[in-house]
């Protein structure tokens, strides 16, 4: 099977999904010089809240190349105060359909990274990169929730419902530099060339979810074109706790990088 082509294509992007300011940020007759309400703020302090806790991950990445749709899925639980966690991630049909993590304060563990399917291997967190638009470094929930919290002219959008509860629901954008940020070279070259060709920044699209308690409880971030694609994180069981061990020291062979659309 072929690898899909998760790196943004050469094209000109369409503003799928976006929409203009809703409810409270919506200018009436004779306010067209009031600027609209960023809500940015209220997505960070919901980043920083739930970032002093933790989550179940259930993270969905869809990549669509013409008629043709990939979906990966990275599930687990994760202790985001205390940088551990365990996931899997899942690519059903793929060369490799599976792999584990572990993360363990500095270091993240993977066990079925191509040439090393049935051992673990071991990476520095700050060294992993994103080799594909829209994907974390070894799949980490952290980077996303860094990401949506630099969204720019965020706008509320209403109230939704997640996990079964309510949530206000915001939109936002990224910039270039929140985009690639932590791209692998190639990925970022890729990145670079789309911006010269549209003269701007490539239009990314930000949503986020917080529930009552000003925690996120969801993250989306979304581009299109030839190549589109969608990544959606929900976190649920917020406060719970999270047991991740590492590997035993003898099971673990030291990486320099990470390859293949399974570690992102």
């Amino acid at each position: 099977m072929r690898r899909p082509p998760i790196l943004i294509g050469i094209a000109v992007l369409l503003c799928a999904g976006c929409s203009g300011a809703s409810g409270d940020d919506a200018a009436g007759p004779g306010s067209a010089s009031v600027p609209p309400t960023d809500h940015g703020s209220a997505v960070r302090a919901a980043v920083a809240a739930t970032g002093r806790s933790t989550a179940r991950i259930d993270e969905r990445i869809e990549v669509r190349d013409g008629d043709t749709t990939y979906r990966i899925s990275v599930t687990g639980r994760f202790d985001l105060a205390k940088d551990k966690g365990r996931l899997s991630v899942d690519f059903p049909g793929g060369a490799i359909s599976h792999l584990d993590e572990t993360f363990a304060g500095d270091t993240v563990y993977l066990r079925g990274v191509q040439g090393s399917e049935n051992t673990w291997g071991s990476i520095a967190r700050d060294k992993a990169e994103a080799h594909s638009a829209l994907r974390a470094p070894v799949n980490d929930p952290e980077h996303v929730l860094r990401q949506v919290a630099a969204m720019r002219k965020a706008s509320k959008v209403g109230k939704e419902e997640v996990n079964g509860a309510p949530a206000v629901h915001y939109r936002g954008m990224l910039d270039h530099a929140t985009l690639t940020l932590r791209m692998a070279p190639k990925a970022r070259a890729n990145a670079e060339k789309m911006r010269d060709l549209l003269d701007s920044d490539i239009p990314v699209f930000a949503d986020a979810w917080v529930d009552e308690k000003g925690r996120l409880v969801r993250a989306r971030l979304s581009l299109t074109s030839m190549t589109s694609v969608t990544a959606t994180m929900t976190l649920s069981d917020l406060g719970k706790p999270v047991t991740a061990n590492a590997p035993a020291p003898g099971d673990v062979m030291p990486l320099s990088s990470t390859a293949g659309v399974l570690p992102g």
